[in-house]
């Protein structure tokens, strides 16, 4: 049996920032000033956008949502090196990837009210996005089926030799689930091009990770599978980038597929349905808050000379403006039009659904809200 190391990649931590902002030139991967500034913004509209929606959620106006807060680095890490072609199988923190990728920020916070403007047509519930222009699925409240979705695209992508690479994204407690087994499992027997990354948050919503895993960390768990496992600081976004990318490139070459454990912490609660004051400390949560991966990555930027003071209010006001203005578009929308109920099943649809449909329609409209 080989020993374990602490500089295997699976026990260790690769990290590219320091402390004050500085990159250590052994791990810095060199990313371009101008992808660096993109990914900055991207953090910044995302942490807007979350920050709007929990008070919409609060205020009544949309009905759950569950931010990303403490985490940005790794979706817009990953929406930064991800292809046309390829595909994302999210868990409840990735929605942003569609962002980068070009989604409509409209159709994005359509889906979180689910009215007309939702590409889902109302049927999915907030905060569970999906969109076919960026090949992005929809995830499932219940915990880990997309990661053998995104296996299983990745072995139609292997088997028809398309180049591309799928995005399987889980949470800590999600490697507890079965379907992680037989993902992991399935990868490593046919060395499909898929990228399986999970969010170690430390807290699987109550339950810590401590209390779910006896493993001396999740990353080790791809030796099992004969993957190689990757544990990567998941609040620096130079050193993702770098994993990932390496990840990527390994499966377009015909190396199979990539576990990486990003570390990281998840700063507000699970949900606008949870209440983490009830399980965590607050010492917890602020020593976190010192690592947090905006302000990590703007330490950086600014030893770069990259941006400035001045140069991130008008971008918060640029954003704010951005994102207040699609909300109020999207919010004034219709909900979903009555008779797309019967859309999407049938590619000829039955007589008697046609018959149910034209009575739906004939029938009078509802009493709209308010």
């Amino acid at each position: 049996m080989t020993p374990v190391s602490e500089h295997d990649p699976d026990i260790g931590l690769f990290t590219v920032l320091r402390e004050d902002g500085s990159a250590d030139p052994k791990t810095d991967p060199n990313v371009p000033d101008a992808v660096l500034l993109r990914g900055y913004r991207e953090m910044r509209r995302l942490r807007m956008i979350d920050a709007k929606m929990i008070v919409l959620q609060r205020q009544g106006r949309v009905g759950f949502y569950g931010a990303c807060t403490g985490q940005e680095a790794t979706p817009i890490a990953t929406g930064l090196i991800a292809s046309e072609g390829d595909w994302v199988y999210p868990a409840l923190r990735e929605q942003s990837v569609m962002l980068v990728r070009g989604f409509p920020l409209d159709a994005f916070i359509a889906q979180v009210f689910g009215n007309s403007g939702d590409v889902q047509k109302g049927r999915q519930m907030p905060s569970h996005h999906s969109g076919r222009s960026v090949n992005q699925v929809s995830w499932s409240s219940c915990i880990g089926p997309q990661i053998p979705q995104a296996v299983g695209t990745a072995f139609a992508m292997k088997k028809a030799k398309s180049g591309n690479v799928a995005f399987g994204f889980m949470g800590d407690g999600a490697t507890s689930q079965p379907d992680f087994h037989a993902a992991m499992n399935f990868a490593g027997v046919w060395k499909v091009p898929c990228i399986l990354v999970c969010q170690n948050n430390h807290w699987s919503i109550s339950v810590p990770t401590e209390k779910q895993t006896a493993s001396r960390t999740i990353a080790i768990k791809a030796r099992a599978y004969g993957l190689p496992g990757v544990r990567v600081d998941g609040n620096d976004l130079l050193a993702l980038y770098k994993v990932l990318s390496d990840a990527k490139e390994r499966a377009k070459n015909g190396g199979g597929a990539t576990f990486v454990e990003a570390l990281t912490y998840r700063i507000g609660a699970h949900s606008t349905s949870d209440d983490p004051t009830r399980y965590r400390s607050e010492a917890e949560v602020n020593a976190w808050k010192k690592k947090d991966p905006l302000d990590r990555l703007r330490k950086h930027l600014v030893l770069r000379g990259l941006v400035s003071d001045a140069g991130d209010v008008a971008m918060d006001e640029e954003l704010s403006a951005e994102v207040a203005a699609s909300i109020k578009r999207v919010e004034a929308l219709p909900p979903p039009d009555r008779a797309s109920l019967f859309d999407d099943v049938y590619a000829t649809l039955p007589w008697h659904l046609r018959e149910q449909r034209d009575a739906l329609v004939r029938g009078p409209s509802p009493v709209p809200h308010g």
